[in-house]
């Protein structure tokens, strides 16, 4: 039998071709039922004549009618008789009666083999499904998965109805058991429930069922009472599961006020609290961990412009305005969207372009979907494929279909961005709004900013002047936030020290970051996170750009204890330690975390630092050590995650080089990194070598979050000709036999960073044997002096200014002679070998009475200026570390006494 409207289903879907060919009949068992919606009275007639005899019925019964709602629904889709809402409405409904069938049936049976669950005071109890995400707002797909939550209400036991249950065991032959506990009861039925609709039988499934979302997720309680969720969700609900309680709906059973009473208040707050906010970043900032994904930029619910920055849109201001707000208290997204508009939340234009984008691509979703019957959101890539979702689409062809799509979803983008958080409430007025937004004549607004500490008005009106054009096309609410933001922040600027300079690098922040409306909230609603930024805006340019590259750094202002704290590294690497372990097999996740973790790490110490809470030793102790913890956890996810391990442990070590081996790391330091290994296995080469290239690439993957660290390798042995890793064997080899002087020079400042502490301390030992060995003195001299000719000939100053690590008297300078006098003495002074940093070796260098006592002291003393200027200037933001002369002049000559002292003396 043929129908114009199955020819399209033909047409334009396989699984609706392998349906019709399995089934012949069902062409005509569905053929009157084009002209209507499939209806849940039809749905309940269907299952209901004749009753179910068993549970093998029962599925056969439920898979049945889910082939005809599905071929009904399709048909009506394709052939245009049937909207969005039709459709969702339909499977919606599905899922429904399907659901209270089955939960029908296999409580019957349960409660004649146990007894019905009852309260202690006697009362039945009753199994309520909650239906989440698009279930639970009316939204279901044609292949969706249904997001499932067991609930009852209280606890107890079962107790036999004695005549109903002997009726329903003599006539079913149920062999009567003992009472159990309603929990037990209901995870019974639970399992049943699930089965029931997801086992795969002859007749295929009903839908997936998804069981996640509930407290604990998969490791909680299969079904549980309200007193157990409310404990949950009070004591540990988290961010996210507000977000996904939003569309909680009860389908069966009762008492679904009680229950939507526990729920209410955890997702619903009285009040606009910032904890909404953080929130919305998390979630934010997994949307666009997700839509980052090269292979996820074709997904229509996933990708940029798709379903889900609609949905998120949406619920955003449920989160942070619903607990004010009642009729944002709503499941359907298109209906919130429509109550945004009438709540003066979001422009009627915006609710018009969003929704119509949200009815294009739930269709476009629901046409991939018939293709195969699979839960997908993936564009295909095939022709047919593309071919038969054009013609569902009714486009002429799939260029002319991706081209309306691009449409809709560049307005959704545009949209997303602009409504990214909620209006927040009207600020008390300020003395400088009127020289903010221009209301005030020119002498007033004068007058008003050289009184709050500018002494260049006009440099001021212009930086905001470029502000206001710059912002002028963003939404209105997001605009307000910024014009409440800038009085009390033209304020806190007025008085730094440099406040022009300062309000410049302001305003380049808040352009930045304007489009993200949240951080204006958040520095609108936190005056000290205000405060805060603006001294780090004052002290240093590079904080600045960092935190404009950043702007989630900003979440870190919030609170000053935890800004201001000294760092207890091993409590911070558990920690994160423990974030990483959340993410199991989710690279993108973990790298993201560890970025995540220095950017953190790095603006505390950069806020101590510009406080003047660290000296810089202490500063590049605390910068070390963050690279310490960095490194180890990078280590231990890059193998965790190789296919090809021989060992649950590996025998390998991270050495660091450098700045990172002296422990005398900047903010901005790369790392010189070796790495060793001590393994016999005959594949332990190609093993080691794999992973070395696996933490490379871990460190220096460029990602929405940056980079780790930038790696230097050169310092392996052969350099850059050399393997990757090499055996401790080997290395040991090539540094008694093969090394050149410079890399011992490198090795005063080598240390075991992590790995495998036995190789750490056979690489140590290593090091103290060779700084230790006897040595030419005229030799050693020589070679010491044409590598830092080389390194001369190599940092050309052509400039006036004096190079700080560079120019005769510099840094470099310093670290050659502290690097000569281990080399030349450590044989007869073995405390030389310590790694204890270049200040405490000249110390002891003078204390040994190699070098006069007052002059290692100054040069000690010199070193330590230079290098505080040095990362003064980095602070700034320039990109080389050059003075005056004279600003420099005495420290030069100390250092050149030094050199006089070690170089051109020596013997």
């Amino acid at each position: 039998m043929s129908h114009p409207a199955l020819d399209r289903v033909v047409r334009c879907s396989r699984y609706g071709r392998r349906l019709l060919a399995a089934h012949p009949l069902l062409a005509e068992a569905v053929a009157g039922q084009f002209d209507q919606a499939f209806s849940r009275e039809a749905m309940l007639a269907f299952l209901s004549a004749p009753a179910c005899a068993d549970e093998a019925a029962l599925h056969q019964r439920l898979r049945q009618l889910r082939q005809r709602v599905w071929l009904v629904a399709t048909a009506r889709d394709l052939a245009g008789s049937a909207e969005l809402a039709e459709v969702t409405a339909t499977y919606s409904t599905l899922a429904e009666v399907c659901l209270a069938a089955a939960l029908d049936f296999h409580h019957a049976v349960l409660a004649a083999r146990h007894g019905e669950p009852r309260d202690e005071h006697g009362q039945p109890q009753q199994m309520i499904v909650v239906g989440m995400g698009k279930l639970g707002g009316g939204e279901l797909n044609v292949s969706s998965d249904i997001d499932l939550i067991y609930l009852y209400p209280e606890e107890g036991d079962t107790a036999a109805d004695h005549d109903a249950a002997a009726t329903m065991s003599r006539r079913d032959g149920i062999q009567k058991d003992k009472s159990i506990s309603n929990h037990e009861f209901f995870v019974r039925l639970g399992r049943k429930l699930t089965a029931a609709l997801s086992e795969a039988t002859a007749d295929g499934y009903v839908f997936r069922v998804d069981l996640r979302l509930r407290p604990w997720g998969d490791s909680g309680p299969f079904a549980m009472g309200f007193a157990m969720l409310e404990d949950y969700l009070v004591a540990q609900g988290r961010p996210w599961e507000r977000y996904a309680w939003i569309k909680a709906r009860p389908l069966t059973g009762g008492r679904h006020d009680e229950l939507m009473a526990i729920v209410r208040p955890f997702v619903f707050r009285k009040y606009l609290d910032f904890g909404a906010f953080a929130a919305i970043r998390d979630l934010h900032v997994q949307i666009r961990r997700e839509v980052a994904r090269r292979e996820m930029a074709d997904n229509v619910k996933l990708g940029p412009g798709g379903i889900r920055e609609i949905e998120f849109t949406a619920q955003v201001f449920q989160l942070i305005r619903g607990g004010k707000i009642a009729a944002l208290q709503q499941r359907p997204t298109l209906t919130v969207l429509g109550e945004l508009v009438n709540s003066g939340l979001m422009a009627a234009d915006a609710r018009q372009e969003l929704a119509a984008a949200y009815d294009f691509l739930r269709r476009l979703e629901h046409r991939l979907q018939y293709l195969d019957d699979a839960q997908t959101q993936q564009l295909p890539d095939d022709a047919e494929s593309q071919a038969m979702l054009a013609e569902a689409m009714d486009f002429p062809d799939y260029a002319a279909l991706i081209a309306a799509l691009d449409r809709h979803r560049n307005k959704v983008t545009r949209h997303f961005e602009q409504m990214f958080a909620a209006p927040q409430t009207d600020q008390v007025s300020h003395p400088l709004t009127a020289a903010c937004c221009g209301t005030a004549d020119a002498a007033t607004t004068r007058a008003l900013l050289e009184n709050a500490g500018y002494d260049d008005p006009q440099r001021v009106l212009a930086t905001l002047d470029a502000l206001r054009q710059h912002t002028a096309q963003l939404a209105e609410s997001t605009q307000l936030l910024l014009n409440a933001l800038l009085p009390p922040a033209l304020e806190v600027i007025g008085s730094q020290p440099d406040p022009a300079a300062t309000l410049e690098r302001f305003a380049a922040l808040m352009q930045s970051i304007a489009r993200r409306s949240t951080y204006l909230a958040l520095l609108a609603e936190y005056p000290a996170a205000l405060r805060q930024l603006v001294r780090l805006l004052a002290a240093s340019p590079w904080a600045a750009q960092v935190l404009t590259q950043q702007p989630q750094l900003l979440d870190e202002l919030i609170s000053p204890q935890s800004l201001m704290s000294v760092p207890d590294w091993a409590q911070l690497g558990a920690q994160l330690r423990d974030e990483l372990d959340a993410r199991p097999g989710d690279t993108e996740a973990q790298l993201d975390a560890l970025r995540r973790f220095k950017q953190v790490q790095t603006l505390r110490l950069l806020a101590q630092d510009v406080a003047g809470q660290l000296t810089l030793e202490a500063l590049s102790d605390h910068l070390s050590n963050l690279a310490d913890t960095l490194l180890a956890e990078t280590l231990a996810r890059c193998w965790a995650g190789l296919k090809t391990r021989h060992r649950d442990t590996p025998r390998f070590a991270v050495v660091g080089y450098g700045k990172l081996g002296g422990r005398e790391l900047g903010y901005a330091s790369d790392l010189d990194l070796v790495f060793l290994y001590d393994d016999a296995d005959e594949r332990a080469q190609e093993i080691y070598a794999r992973l070395t290239q696996r933490i490379n690439t871990w460190l220096g993957t460029l990602t929405p979050a940056g980079i780790l660290y930038e790696t230097d390798l050169r310092l392996r042995p052969d350099g850059a000709a050399g393997l990757l890793v090499s055996s401790v064997e080997a290395f040991r080899d090539y540094q008694l036999h093969h090394a050149w002087t410079w890399e011992h020079q490198a090795l005063t400042r080598a240390r075991f960073v992590c790995g495998d502490a036995a190789i750490g301390a056979a690489f140590e030992a290593l090091r103290r044997e060779v700084l230790c060995a006897p040595r030419d003195a005229g030799k050693l001299r020589e070679e010491v002096l044409a590598m830092r000719e080389k390194m001369h000939a190599g940092h050309v100053n052509d400039s006036e200014l004096f190079d700080l690590k560079h120019d005769s008297g510099g840094i470099v300078d310093v670290e050659f002679c502290v690097q000569y006098l281990v080399l030349r003495h450590c044989n007869a002074h073995p405390e030389l070998a310590d790694n204890v940093g270049n200040i405490a070796l000249l110390l002891r260098a003078g204390a040994a009475g190699l070098v006069p006592a007052d002059v290692a002291e100054a040069a000690a003393d010199a070193y330590r200026e230079l290098r505080r200027q040095q990362h003064a200037i980095k602070l700034s933001g320039a990109d080389y570390a050059r003075v005056p002369l004279p600003a420099v002049e005495s420290v030069r000559d100390v250092v050149k006494s030094l050199w006089v002292q070690v170089m051109d003396t020596a013997s």
